[in-house]
């Protein structure tokens, strides 16, 4: 899990870098737009699934396309909105503001499979939503426009995290990535249709470079979620912060500020609150 947080926090960076932080980018005067970032992620990543499914000559299972679909858009949004406030902002402000997601799918839990929130969850609850208040810093000087972005990547990626569990009991996984990617690439190309731009040559490596590091990040997260309790496993994803933190500032300089610092703080303490919870009632629901 740890190194599937490492290859999600490269491919932020490299989004950041070819929507125009590196010189070499930058120079051409040839940014990129963000959807046509996440299209580039989508097309490498839709050639090394279908590889995939290629050599091991998978056969599908039934297809549930509303749910993928849904899926797909929201997850589609989720990557645009993450690279782009990523663009914006220090990817460390982005990364935290995206640890949201989880509170979001508890709301969802709550409202259409009927779970029940106790005291415990309602407290990580308020906790992660105060870091949020602390990063954004609503109706300040220091307010952030792009927090607003990152914003929507939380709510999308909640909604996304909602349906892959649905998905993932229903279909293999390797279908699920398949028909994620494919959907997505779809999705992905009509909108950036609208703001295409031929990329040069190194702009098309570091797309595929993105689109690469997503998909090995895809494969660890799979393998980390298979091999080990998913209640133990997901609070390692928060060391995603850790990564993009000290490569935003090693190769492009950014760093948080200490408020900035101390609001992704407390959501990240409020998210390994939430989680360890979940393992607990995971545990006591199994006995353990």
């Amino acid at each position: 899990m740890v190194i599937a947080c490492f290859f999600i926090a490269v491919s932020t960076l490299l989004a950041k870098g070819v929507a125009g932080r590196f010189e070499r980018v930058a120079t051409t005067d040839d940014a990129m737009h963000p959807l046509q970032i996440t299209a580039g992620r989508f097309l490498f990543g839709w050639l090394i699934w279908f590889i995939v499914v290629v050599l091991r000559r998978s056969r599908f299972q039934p297809i549930h396309w509303r749910l993928h679909i849904t899926r797909s858009f929201f997850g589609w949004l989720t990557v645009t909105a993450l690279f782009w406030a990523g663009s914006l902002m220090a990817l460390a402000d982005a990364t935290a503001i995206s640890f949201l997601s989880p509170l979001v799918a508890m709301v969802l839990a709550v409202l259409f499979l009927g779970e029940r929130v106790g005291w415990l969850r309602i407290s990580a609850a308020a906790i992660m939503l105060s870091g949020a208040l602390i990063l954004v810093r609503p109706g300040t000087g220091a307010f952030q426009p792009a927090a607003l972005i990152a914003l929507v990547s939380a709510l999308a990626g909640g909604v996304e995290s909602t349906l892959i569990k649905r998905l993932s009991s229903l279909e293999p996984r390797v279908q699920v990535l398949f028909i994620n990617n494919s959907i997505g690439l779809l999705i992905a190309l009509v909108a950036a249709y609208w703001v295409w731009r031929e990329p040069s040559a190194v702009q098309w490596l570091l797309l595929a470079a993105v689109g690469v590091s997503m998909a090995a990040a895809q494969v660890f997260f799979l393998t980390g979620m298979r091999d080990g309790e998913a209640s133990f496993v997901m609070p390692f994803m928060y060391s995603t912060l850790v990564f993009a933190s000290v490569l935003d500032l090693w190769v492009f300089g950014d760093a948080p500020d200490a408020t900035g610092a101390l609001g992704a703080l407390v959501i990240v303490a409020g998210a390994v609150f939430l989680a360890l919870r979940e393992r607990a009632r995971e545990r006591a629901r199994n006995g353990v």
